[in-house]
């Protein structure tokens, strides 16, 4: 058998293993992955029941393909502005359970004789709880509107982001096998500068050949340009010496920000699907059974220290985010299990040769005993936390559940005009300085050598003095964005000002600083390619005061970049504000709390269909308003009480996490069981020929009545003319050949 064959035979045996072990899963109501790891392990090598693969290799890079899309996908969810709207809440349950569990995982590595390195891999790769199993779960459960879903899809896109930064950062330390802060220090700089980068030019670039291209994108080119983006990210962040999966995550994040972001992935679902069945499947692949049986007391171990680290670190950072007992009972049961990031964590350790081999099966192991017990931890979650309310005393009760109103002094404090203008200075600052360094790297690297490859003829410092002149046209318009333009910072200052006069000197004061920072990127520039003495450096001062001032008052124009570039950014939220002005605007309004819109259609079999709203159980049953109604295409904003309800109309309902839940509820208890008249049919299509007695010979289809029995005549057959849909006026004659269709009994009656 040729190689290839092989190759399609060893698909075939994994493909066939993960979809009759899914199914089993599915049967017995547990996460797919399991399934996915299950049918690895009876098909590995190590349990021989069936024929081994013959090419693990191949396996290998079909998995990193999996890992690929994987992380793809999880871009195309995770959106970097859905990371600034999770709040702090996220951000500190996340911040916690990381860094607890990192320790722990540490110690717990260092308590049994593993080596440091290996220590801080066991610590990083127990912080991560599986994103994939809780949606799953909490979809399976019907718990995803529960208030504290929120805050745990929240606290899992940070702890999704955490981990990419992890593998970056355990890559350079098992690379160079030594822990330097400043090593360590510039890997975060080096890091965050390609992310901003990467971010800037393809949030520039790619909605803007999508939007040129739009009428030619049907889903088929949409799907090959969105994974074309995504390899070609993946090569260049391997170019840059990062791992692929942090270029697949990158280039998904860059996608869900386009208004396309939402048809590609639902366009990627099956590819991921597919790709990620293989990848888990190779995981389960490498569970070796006298692994598991030689270190069965450490899988144990960990699988218990995993449960309950995840549990407490995860209770302890909800409460310490202050949001109450019940969230953080609720969110620690369920953060209490290893992810997929966990398998790609002690992957990346053993393939960089830090880790011992039995530590990936052993890590696998862990993590299949921790998805088991996950439904069950979750539905812990609430007898436990109603025990702890009622056994906790007044005084712990009070001090760990929120205040009422104190998200509105919280809102208060996040709404100070001088963190909003920090904030958005720092943001401009740092944007435009990260394509500033950019330029200058380009251009001591690629316009340096087009110089020497093009102009030959001209001398070394004509050549530098061209590259200098080049370099500083491209860096005019990012640094007139820099220096000269406010943005949002002229509004923050404006009512500073207002407020108080002597705010203009440190308003002042941060204007001089973007100054000195414009023109130490143009010293640079300058530098990098001529020496400069004491007279040099001031005339390059007050040349670069002077770009400035030109820049001011020629370059206005050139600000269409960042007009594009911000357009791009909230192109996804201002097609939603056309589409769903209302659900839109609460959300923008009221994001700081607890309160969001659901639309939801109604049933036909609503035992309230043709009744005005004000005769409906929604307000006084579960508390929430009805604020639009949509009929077709018209919609009806703030309908009054008369407004009757009709079928298949779209409900706009506005209230909390539990009004909400209770209005679903109402909708579902509320279904009129169907009368047995009303009961469907069993439908038939019958063939007869008239005889002389029929009851049908010598009658027309008006005459015979028959729609009222519940059936019609559709063909017939008369003197060797096929006649389809006859009209009423047709007599039938003795000798037709008809086709009846329609209730059971009345055609077989009228046979």
């Amino acid at each position: 058998m040729s190689e290839e064959l092989h190759l399609v035979a060893d698909l075939a045996l994994i493909l066939i293993a993960a979809g009759i072990f899914t199914v089993i899963s599915r049967a017995l109501k547990q996460p797919l992955i399991l399934g996915y790891i299950i049918a690895g392990f009876i098909v590995s090598p190590h349990l021989g029941l069936f024929p081994t693969i013959t090419s693990t290799e191949s396996v290998k890079q079909w998995s990193e393909i999996g890992i690929i899309f994987l992380l793809f996908a999880l871009g195309l969810e995770f959106s970097f502005k859905k990371l600034l709207k999770v709040g702090s809440s996220a951000l500190i349950t996340a911040g916690t359970i990381c860094l607890g569990m990192l320790i722990l995982g540490m110690t717990a590595g260092s308590a049994m004789g593993w080596s440091m390195m290996e220590s801080i891999f066991l610590g990083g790769l127990m912080s991560m709880s599986s994103t994939t199993v809780i949606i799953k779960a909490y979809d399976d459960m019907g718990l995803k509107k529960k208030p504290y879903a929120t805050l745990i899809f929240g606290t899992l896109v940070v702890e999704d982001l955490i981990a990419v930064l992890l593998m970056v950062l355990l890559s350079t330390l098992a690379v160079s096998s030594k822990f330097s802060g400043g090593e360590m220090v510039w890997s975060l700089v080096r890091l965050a500068f390609f992310l901003i980068l990467w971010f800037l030019v393809g949030l520039y670039v790619i909605p803007l050949l999508l939007k040129k291209a739009k009428k030619f994108l049907n889903d088929e080119i949409l799907l090959i340009i969105s994974i074309g983006l995504c390899f070609g990210m993946v090569a260049l962040a391997n170019l840059a010496g990062f791992s692929s999966a942090l270029g697949a995550f990158v280039m998904g994040s860059i996608l869900a920000e386009t208004v396309e972001g939402e048809r590609i992935e639902h366009l990627v679902t099956g590819i991921k699907n597919l790709f990620g069945a293989i990848f888990f499947v190779s995981v389960g692949m490498m569970i070796d059974p006298a692994i598991i049986a030689a270190h069965w007391g450490i899988i144990l171990f960990l699988a218990i220290l995993a449960i309950v680290g995840l549990l407490t670190f995860s209770t302890a950072g909800s409460l310490l985010a202050g949001q109450g007992l019940d969230n953080s009972v609720h969110v620690g049961f369920t953060m209490a299990q290893l992810g997929e990031f966990s398998f790609i964590i002690a992957s990346l350790g053993c393939s960089l040769g830090v880790m011992r081999d039995f530590i990936y099966p052993v890590i696998i192991s862990v993590s299949v005993l921790t998805t088991f017990a996950a439904p069950f931890m979750i539905k812990a979650g609430d007898p436990v936390s109603k025990w702890l309310q009622a056994k906790l005393p007044a005084s712990v009760l009070e001090r760990i559940n929120p205040a009422p109103g104190s998200q509105a002094n919280q809102s208060k404090a996040e709404n100070n005009e001088w963190a909003g203008l920090l904030k958005s200075y720092a943001i401009r600052v740092v944007l435009y300085s990260v394509i500033l360094v950019a330029i200058l790297i380009l251009s001591r690297t690629m316009l340096t050598k087009a110089a020497q490859s093009l102009l030959p003829f001209l001398g070394g410092d004509t050549r530098k003095a061209i590259c200098l002149g080049v370099t500083l046209i491209v860096m005019v318009p990012f640094l007139y964005g820099l220096v000269v333009t406010n943005g949002s910072i002229n509004t923050h200052a404006s009512k500073l000002l207002k407020e108080r006069p002597s705010n203009r000197w440190p308003i002042l004061s941060l204007l001089v600083l973007r100054i000195m920072l414009g023109i130490g990127f143009i010293l640079a520039a300058i530098t990098s390619y001529f020496k400069l003495g004491g007279w040099g450096v001031l005339i390059a001062i007050l040349a670069g005061l002077f770009v400035i001032l030109v820049a001011k008052f020629s370059v206005k124009h050139l600000s269409g970049l960042e007009k594009r570039f911000l357009e791009n950014l909230n192109a996804r939220e201002e097609l939603a504000r056309k589409e769903r002005p209302v659900a839109s605007s609460v959300q923008e309004k009221m994001s700081r709390y607890d309160i969001r819109t659901e639309m939801v259609e109604v049933s036909p079999d609503f035992a309230y269909i043709g009744k005005p709203l004000s005769e409906m159980p929604f307000r006084q049953s579960s508390g929430v308003n009805i604020i639009k109604i949509v009929r077709g295409s018209r919609g009806i904003l703030i309908p009054s009480g008369s407004e009757p309800v009709y079928p298949h109309d779209k409900l706009v309902a506005v209230g909390t996490s539990s009004q909400l839940e209770a209005f679903y509820q109402i909708l579902q208890d509320n279904i009129r069981p169907l009368q047995e008249s009303e009961k469907d049919t069993e439908f038939a299509l019958v063939t007869t020929q008239l005889g002389k007695d029929s009851f049908l010979t010598g009658k027309t289809l008006r005459e015979t009545d028959m729609r009222k029995g519940g059936c019609m005549i559709i063909s017939i057959l008369h003197n060797d003319n096929f006649i389809t849909n006859p009209g009423a006026d047709f007599r039938l004659s003795e000798g037709d050949t008809v086709w009846i269709a329609g209730d059971a009994q009345s055609c077989e009656w009228y046979k």
